[in-house]
């Protein structure tokens, strides 16, 4: 099965899986999705992920959600760019979300980084996700 966004198909599963109070999500695996979970992982958004082979060249991410007494630490994820609208900023055009309580992922020439990553190392890029 193709997807014509593999990014919102995993914050999709992530949303859901928390709604319901699952410990983990399953997740076709992809490079650019690891990097987007690390970048979760780095923030404090997830508790981690590993990757499993499930024959060779087949893959799946495991995802582990956080919790915080009761509560998902993920309150809103929204995917921001799309296969069909591509959004693109500057680092100085990027606004913070909830005050710098929430983060904004990108897809920079350095990598997949949060918003406070990428003001530190001064660039811009695709904005992928929100995630407060």
């Amino acid at each position: 099965m193709s997807l014509s966004d593999p990014i919102s198909d995993m914050i999709t599963r992530i949303r859901n899986g928390q709604r319901v109070n699952k410990a983990v999500v399953e997740s076709p695996a992809s490079q650019m999705r690891e990097q987007v979970l690390e970048a979760l992982k780095r923030e404090g958004y997830i508790r981690g992920y590993t990757r499993e082979e499930i024959r060779p060249g087949i893959a799946k991410l495991r995802i582990e959600l956080k919790y915080h007494q009761g509560e998902a630490v993920i309150r809103e994820i929204d995917r921001v760019s799309r296969p069909g609208r591509k959004v693109y900023s500057r680092i100085k055009d990027l606004k913070r979300i909830h005050g710098g309580l929430g983060i904004t992922i990108l897809s920079t020439p350095k990598g997949v980084m949060s918003d406070n990553e990428a003001r530190t190392a001064n660039v811009g890029g695709e904005v992928l996700c929100r995630v407060f």
